[in-house]
């Protein structure tokens, strides 16, 4: 008599188990996902750009997603100077800015996939695409008016913007740091960008973390090489490269379905 009543414990029981597994799994998969975020890297400065990307279900582990990002790429002997006479602050030998597009398509591959309310998914990333390069004029304000003894004014003042140049601002003139007033903003530079194309290629993890399925937080860690053609001159003086390796990590969030 027990094993038929165990048998048919197990036999209504197995149907109502079966269908919160199957529940459980169609929670836990998704079909698509868009996050956006914040993207901090060893070429860049406080905050390197920002991020987009549209995630697609492949099969199983299996994800594809297309990607943006927008970063500036700094020279890594970029140093900050404050003028004592003005109190502004410019880019000691800069002369060009360097933007850079990246449009992406990468794949991604779940190793661990995050419980419906609780845990940390962890994904492993490789994407490659285009580089679109913005090398923009880098403005200051300078002081060409002629000045005697002591700094003092021998005529009216001579105050003039225009792009770095080591030549007509340093080399052939007194004082240049005195007379180099202040950098202007980006927005003018922007304006004049000299195009310049190549590619990148990146491979990383991500952890995703967040109490529902649907929504979702995380960071990226990885590495990422980017190569261009043409010049990319942003301080004369230095070594300029045309090729780039980077470590980034990316903030994100958004939603999947």
């Amino acid at each position: 008599m027990r094993p038929f009543l165990l048998a048919l414990f197990l036999l209504c029981t197995f149907p109502v188990g079966l269908a919160f597994a199957q529940a459980a799994e169609e929670e836990e998969s998704y079909s698509r996902e868009f996050t956006y975020g914040i993207n901090f890297n060893s070429n860049g400065g406080l905050i390197g750009g920002l991020m987009i990307k549209q995630v697609y279900h492949l099969n199983g582990k299996w994800y594809h997603f297309w990607g943006l990002e927008g970063v500036e790429v700094k020279h890594p002997k970029e140093t900050r100077y404050q003028n004592p006479r003005s109190g502004g602050s410019y880019i000691r030998g800069k002369s060009n800015y360097l933007f850079v597009l990246r449009p992406q398509y990468g794949r991604e591959y779940t190793f661990f996939k995050k419980a419906a309310e609780s845990g940390v998914q962890v994904n492993g990333i490789i994407a490659a695409g285009p580089s679109i390069g913005f090398l923009a004029p880098y403005y200051i304000e300078f002081d060409y008016s002629n000045y005697g003894n002591n700094w003092n004014l021998q005529g009216p003042l001579d105050i003039r913007t225009e792009q770095f140049d080591p030549d007509k601002h340093e080399k052939r003139i007194d004082n240049p740091d005195l007379r180099t007033l202040n950098g202007v903003g980006v927005f003018q530079g922007l304006s004049e960008p000299n195009l310049r194309f190549g590619g990148n290629i990146k491979a990383g993890v991500s952890f995703e973390y967040g109490r529902y399925m649907e929504s979702v937080t995380g960071i990226e860690v990885g590495v990422l090489y980017e190569a261009f053609a043409g010049d990319l001159t942003m301080i004369p003086a230095g070594e300029n490269r045309r090729h780039f390796t980077s470590f980034y990590l990316t903030l994100y969030y958004g939603h999947r379905r």
